[in-house]
């Protein structure tokens, strides 16, 4: 990078997510570019903390790579991006796609898939001894028979890179599994199966640096992202006890894992499950990003930690060889609850206990994020408004995408 201009920053999002880190990213000096679709243009970006908007078509599906690629090759020619950085889930490839063309620093494909691939991550976990249901992909009818005479069900069909809950079936017979199998066309090979493992979904939520976990925070999931893409339901999720031997556990498994899949810089999301059969704990699935459904948010309640925004920072600190230092901690608890409302825009201002500090504000959304110095306060908060939001706001849809993801 040469001295005589600013560290430039491509920031790569289909879907309207990630204003917090372009804001952490103009905060650091950097120039701010944000490549995105021209349906998003004319929502709340936060404009001022963006030196330019370019587009790669009209919607997240006119994605070419051939063409996104010359075109920001001609910007090369004159200004080259330093880092390149997805903000959602779904664009994770589409920017390691860019930075080995490029030959940008950070992840590459064959990482990246580690933290995409549901099929892969679970082959890379396999081989890094960590505990996980059992699992096939869907290639060949003799793998399947093999999976259905030694796994014991019920089963879930799962496609390899939706996010969270997307899309999953929860299967209970041999005929079932072939049907649901057979449904799938020409896409089965885009899917795996896994052995069903009730218990309890907890969340790691992390920061990255040079290969080692400088911060991160587990939380429980009280309606599993399942339960609730599948079934409809409020989503509900808090900060665990700090001081509890299982929060220790899970926190020691996340960094086992995120060593062995190779993670040097930024933020992750992973889950893992609490196997009611055995009372331990199984690797689910991990993403090399924020997670959704305004977690982040929660987080920062608690802890004084916005991701997006220290995400950011490390990106810049990596990238100019300086110092990165986190924001002075707080060890509170914090709860979120969302769901999808009847009503365009819900009215939250009975939801007044002294621990509210924050409420969403999203077109047939509901959102309150609770925080104290007390657990039991937390949760009591939760059950209490989960409850109230039945009554209040509750709406479903029979699509999973468009509920609150993680």
């Amino acid at each position: 990078m040469s001295h005589q201009r600013p560290l430039s920053i491509l920031c790569v999002s289909c879907y309207f997510k990630g204003e917090d880190f372009l804001i952490g990213a103009k905060e650091t000096g950097a120039k701010v570019t944000l490549l995105t679709v021209k349906d998003l243009e004319h929502h709340a970006w936060p404009k001022d903390s963006i030196d330019e908007m370019i587009f790669s078509g009209q919607s997240a599906k006119d994605w070419n790579y051939e063409h996104v690629i010359k075109g920001l090759a001609f910007k090369f020619r004159e200004e080259p991006f330093d880092i390149i950085v997805a903000l959602d889930d779904f664009d994770v490839e589409k920017a390691a796609y860019l930075r080995e063309h490029f030959r940008t620093p950070g992840m590459g494909q064959t990482t990246v898939r580690h933290f995409r691939d549901k099929l892969g991550m679970r082959m890379k976990a396999e081989d890094l001894g960590l505990p996980i249901p059992k699992f096939t992909g869907l290639f060949s009818n003799e793998m399947i028979h093999d999976f259905l005479e030694n796994v014991e069900g019920p089963w879930l069909i799962k496609p390899r890179s939706e996010a969270s809950a997307s899309g999953i079936q929860k299967v209970h017979t041999h005929q079932e599994f072939w049907d649901a199998v057979n449904g799938l066309g020409d896409e089965r090979d885009d899917f795996l199966a896994e052995a069903f493992r009730p218990g309890d979904v907890l969340h790691v939520d992390s920061l990255s640096l040079n290969g080692k976990i400088i911060f991160s925070r587990a939380h429980r999931y009280m309606n599993t992202p399942m339960e609730v893409a599948h079934d409809g339901g409020v989503f509900r999720t808090h900060t665990m006890e700090h001081d509890a031997k299982e929060t220790e556990e899970v926190l020691a498994l996340n960094e086992q894992l995120l060593s062995g899949f190779g993670l040097k810089h930024g933020a992750s999301h992973s889950e893992y499950i609490k196997d009611h059969a055995t009372g331990k704990y199984i690797f689910l699935e991990t993403a090399s990003r924020v997670g959704g459904a305004n977690i982040a948010e929660m987080l920062e309640a608690s802890s004084n930690v916005n991701l997006w925004k220290e995400w950011a920072k490390i990106e810049y600190a990596v990238a100019t060889n300086t110092t990165y230092n986190l924001p002075t901690l707080k060890n509170d608890y914090s709860g979120i609850i969302v769901s999808l409302a009847k009503q365009e825009w819900p009215e939250l201002s009975q939801y007044n206990d002294a621990e509210v500090v924050w409420k969403m504000n999203k077109q047939y959304h509901a959102g309150v994020i609770v925080s104290s110095d007390k657990l039991e306060r937390v949760t009591e908060l939760l059950e209490q408004y989960a409850s109230r939001f039945y009554e209040d706001f509750f709406a479903t849809l029979p699509s999973t995408r468009d509920r609150p993801t993680t």
